[in-house]
């Protein structure tokens, strides 16, 4: 099996880490993160150094592709092009755990991870580095673009069009024929019921725009800069 690493030692990564076991594709030699000491161990695999000591990990562990582990989209996508700036030629995986049902014609991209449970029905695209959580639903013909994510429980009908970069949070669902825009954030448990723009904050039965976002904002709870919208809001750790 190729071996590969996980890059983000976190609840997240541990998660990633099930479904590639799971798959049992893929040979996992560690993992790589930030914030970690390098040396001590999470979930009975080793913290191998940080990305910057990628090119000497590599070589050591002979491994030439992995995953970004992180649930932040915008965290996710700063991560990747820091390490295509270290390695441009990194190969990401895309993981999809046993127990995920990917329809016919369901194109999915680079660095994706479907988690438990998580269905994606007929002609639907998804983009590279998205996350679709567990026992998420994406209906028939649905387009999910690049860094974008469903959290856990999230049910979507068909034709969805979600941005760049845009999270829907838990539990919430979204009716059929609904176009989302980019860095936009759907709340845990929130109805959609008809088209949402880019760089808003949705919450409610039915959505009603909260606030404006910027690009880069946190959104997920145990984030950064969290407001208590935002934790109310994302139902995530």
């Amino acid at each position: 099996m190729k071996n590969v690493v996980i890059i983000g030692a976190s609840g997240h990564g541990g998660v990633v880490l099930d479904c590639i076991e799971k798959e049992g594709k893929y040979n996992v030699v560690g993992f790589i993160d930030t914030y970690k000491k390098k040396g001590t161990k999470f979930n009975d695999y080793f913290i191998l150094g940080s990305e910057y000591d990628l090119r000497y990990l590599m070589e050591k562990y002979q491994f030439s592709s992995g995953i970004v582990a992180i649930g932040d989209n915008w965290v996710r996508k700063t991560m990747v092009n820091r390490l295509l700036n270290i390695i441009p030629n990194f190969d990401f995986i895309k993981v999809l755990h046993p127990t995920a049902s990917v329809g016919k014609n369901v194109t999915i991209g680079r660095g994706t991870v479907l988690m438990p449970g998580a269905v994606v029905n007929s002609n639907s695209t998804i983009g590279e580095f998205c996350i679709l959580n567990t026992n998420s639903s994406l209906g028939h013909d649905g387009v999910v673009g690049d860094f974008s994510s469903l959290a856990p429980k999230v049910c979507t009908g068909g034709n969805l069009s979600l941005g760049k970069y845009s999270a829907i949070c838990l539990g919430a669902n979204i009716i059929d024929n609904i176009t989302i825009g980019q860095h936009s954030v759907v709340g845990s448990g929130t109805l959609v019921l008809g088209e949402i723009g880019s760089y808003v904050l949705v919450y409610g039965a039915p959505a009603k725009e909260i606030r404006r976002r910027e690009i880069g904002e946190p959104y997920m709870s145990g984030g950064g800069k969290k407001s208590s919208v935002i934790s109310l809001v994302s139902g995530e750790k």
